[in-house]
């Protein structure tokens, strides 16, 4: 019998059943129901992803009036435009006001109209219906501007990063990052500000709960044992990676969490290594110089010598490494999620340098390169292990005895009580 016949829902509520802290004994655990239970999945769409702010993609994807992408957000079909009249960031649900038919047809583009095919009911980039085949037949009695494409209840900004949710009573974007706001800071300081989404994306899916992405992807503790094939790459390359992880983990409120940590290997913005090449360091030293000279040795240093992961909940990640990933996941199933990653870089970056930038990326993060594979073989085989049986708790409870280091579980804790939190009505 598992946790959840034992305790059934209208005595107990999901997030109180699947998550158990006990501080005084330093433990802190969670129900595999929480990553194989079809209630819990029904329920986490419902009490998270549509009350919570999501990531919608960045302002430097759509940089001209009438540039638009479209994706799913929560599963949901929605696209994002810029506004030809106003200039402004619009997010749309992607579905026609006539009969339904989604009306953006296409991943990336330009329009000045968005037309549906069904119909032919037209909107422009305002989401404004401009355009009704045979509107005679309504006898002037049809309300155009009722009519318009419907907006995603709140969108707002922060930093070029656009988000939005489906709850139209959530806190605003500022409050709700938190302790986020910082390492976005960082990051978006570290390229003068100047933050764009390189073209090209990465899909890929895996067989394993979304929840164990997000654990994986702050955790510290896994990376010399299931990347140690890309670890001895690197030493026949020439890095130091004596220093091993050192660092510490953070709770930066509201979910959010933080890995952050002193780079073992080289960062293309300004940490020069072997892998590079030695033509790359006087001018990645420059690099270094031009953050110094702007922001002060500490916060530079901050910038160039330090690495970070950081999960913005519930879904997004961003990796501030040997690149800048923003990385996004969405269950399908209690079992199985799809994973989007773009790659971030200063917009007027030279080309040798985003050369090497991309390539770090590809090169560790991409579906093909040596850590993702290597992740999504570890979360398959949890996943292929809860359907063993005979253990019903995943522990997370390493580091509670001490202040957090980078190889403890603290982040993740932060992201469960919050799951915990929402899952039992908490918005």
């Amino acid at each position: 019998m598992t946790l959840l016949e034992e305790r059934p829902s209208s005595t107990l509520s999901t997030g109180s059943r699947c998550v158990d802290e006990d501080i005084d004994g330093m433990r802190f655990r969670v129900h595999r129901d929480a990553m194989t239970s079809e209630d819990v999945f029904r329920e986490e769409i419902e009490k998270i992803f549509a009350h919570s702010w999501l990531y919608v993609g960045h302002e430097s994807e759509i940089p001209e009036p009438g540039d638009y992408v479209r994706r799913p957000v929560a599963g949901r079909p929605i696209f994002m435009v810029r506004g030809a009249k106003s200039g402004r960031v619009n997010v749309f649900h992607n579905t026609c006001t006539h009969r339904g038919a989604v009306v953006c047809r296409r991943d990336k583009g330009n329009s000045k109209v968005f037309q549906c095919f069904y119909h032919a009911w037209t909107f422009d980039s305002e989401g404004k219906l401009v355009g009704v085949p045979g509107k005679d037949a309504y006898d002037d009695q049809l309300d155009m501007d009722a009519l318009g494409l419907g907006r995603v209840a709140k969108v707002e900004s922060y930093r070029g990063f656009v988000f939005c949710s489906f709850d139209p009573d959530i806190v605003d974007l500022t409050t709700y990052l938190a302790g986020a706001r910082e390492y976005l800071d960082l990051v978006v300081d570290a390229m003068d500000g100047d933050v764009q989404i390189v073209p090209g994306t990465n899909e890929y899916g895996m067989q394993a709960n979304w929840k164990l992405l997000v654990e994986n992807s702050i955790d510290g503790y896994h990376a010399a044992s299931t990347h140690d094939t890309y670890f001895k790459y690197l030493v026949s390359l020439g890095t130091d990676l004596s220093i091993g992880v050192k660092g510490h983990t953070k709770d930066l409120g509201n979910g959010h969490a933080v890995l952050e940590y002193l780079a073992p290997w080289g960062r293309p913005i300004a940490r020069w290594e072997p892998i590079f090449g030695e033509e790359a360091k006087p001018e990645i030293d420059a690099l270094r110089q031009r953050l110094v000279d702007k922001h002060g040795p500490e916060r530079a240093g901050r910038m160039c010598d330090v690495n970070r992961n950081m999960l913005i909940y519930p879904n997004l990640i961003i990796n501030d490494i040997m690149a800048v990933t923003v990385r996004t996941f969405m269950p399908t199933s209690p079992t199985s999620m799809t994973v989007t990653a773009w790659e971030a870089a200063p917009g007027d970056e030279l080309p040798e340098v985003r050369q090497r930038r991309l390539d770090s990326f590809l090169t560790f993060l991409g579906p093909g390169g040596f850590a993702t594979p290597d992740d999504i073989e570890a979360l398959e085989s949890c996943q292929q292990g809860f359907a063993s049986g005979g253990i019903e708790w995943n522990d997370i409870s390493r580091g509670m005895n001490r202040e957090p280091e980078a190889t403890d579980e603290e982040q993740m804790r932060a992201f469960w009580r919050r799951w915990a939190e929402q899952m039992d009505g908490g918005r």
